[in-house]
């Protein structure tokens, strides 16, 4: 099967990570001798370019990093995944930072300094698609005439849009975004898109009959956390339970879901077999600290859905997984 060549247009970001048992309440100090901190690579763009390096896409990488220490340090990372970077430019404005609050129960706060990310343009969107990508992908974290102008080029080439609705503006114009593959909000994008909080499966139905009055999209997934997802498809839907994990860190797990999804979508176009495939995908990531720290390789999640499934038929799991024949498992999973 051909190696789909996937252009990512989006952010990048460096993290600034700060573990704590509790987030301290206003005005007090809290002391985390036994927890730490940490700089690691980040940004929703950046997680979803390396999960589709990860797990065996053609990666095409388009994004604004400062001329820092900190944008040297995340081209290395994203040459050594093997992402093409050549597209990436470096305005005098400091590569964008995330500061991410991760409580010991895994769950998360993040606020997020976009610096050279809010640089992007629509005249910088023409040089990316001459690497020819077989599909676009991407999130709502740069300016919108740059989303705008990808999408509209991207419907000229034919080529499928893929949008991780993320961060959610109620003042974002959807429907300029014309005909969309898949659109896919969490829940709180979601409440936010359509002011119905997704948190049964009749909310679920209610906002992504919202949803899609809204955008133009094939499919709706909505990412519900440890309660699973949502697809709908304008006739019918799915609830996909989420794996059962000790949560450490849910950072970029959202990425990691909806990137990994795409990938196999793009591979088999099965909505179901996609969205069950992100699940195990995103449920290694909830289990290791950090944000692209934690993505799996293909490998490990094709490992993690063949010991999942011979635990369900009472089999013993093997310890590794075998690449060969990857494909035809991700459409078993």
């Amino acid at each position: 099967m051909k190696n789909q060549r996937i252009l990512v247009i989006s952010s990048a970001n460096i993290d600034f990570v700060q573990r704590m048992r509790r987030i301290p309440y206003a005005g007090e100090t809290v002391v985390e001798n036994d927890m730490g901190y940490s700089y690691v690579p980040g940004g929703k763009g950046a997680n979803s370019a390396v999960t589709f390096a990860r797990l065996g896409a053609d990666c095409v990488f388009t994004c604004k990093l400062g001329r820092d220490s900190n944008a040297k340090r995340l081209l290395s990372i994203y040459r050594n995944e093997g992402i093409d970077v050549r597209y990436i430019e470096d305005p005098e404005v400091p590569t964008g930072l995330a500061s991410i609050l991760v409580e010991e129960n895994g769950k998360n706060r993040i606020i997020v300094y976009p610096g050279a990310n809010m640089t992007m343009t629509a005249a910088d969107i023409e040089a990316p698609f001459t690497c020819y990508p077989d599909a676009l992908y991407m999130q709502l974290e740069i300016p919108d005439e740059a989303i705008l102008e990808a999408a509209k080029r991207a419907h000229e080439s034919n080529i499928p849009v893929f949008i991780d609705a993320g961060p959610a503006r109620l003042d974002f114009p959807l429907k300029e975004l014309g005909r969309i593959e898949i659109f896919s909000p969490n829940e709180s994008e979601t409440r936010i898109f359509t002011g119905i909080a997704p948190t049964s499966e009749e909310t679920c139905l209610r906002a992504a009959i919202r949803l899609s009055t809204l955008v133009d999209a094939k499919y709706i997934v909505i990412k519900r956390g440890d309660r699973g997802s949502f697809i709908y498809d304008g006739r019918e839907y799915y609830m996909i339970p989420a794996e059962t994990v000790e949560a450490v860190d849910t950072t970029a797990a959202g990425d990691v879901f909806t990137a990994a999804m795409v990938y196999v979508y793009l591979q088999n176009g099965n909505i179901v077999s996609a969205v069950k495939y992100a699940t195990c995908a995103a449920a290694i990531s909830v289990t290791r600290a950090g944000a692209s720290s934690s993505i799996p390789t293909r490998a490990e999640v094709i490992a993690y859905a063949r010991s999942k499934k011979k635990a369900e038929s009472g089999e013993a799991a093997e310890d590794s997984a075998n690449t060969e024949g990857g494909d035809e498992e991700m459409n078993e999973i």
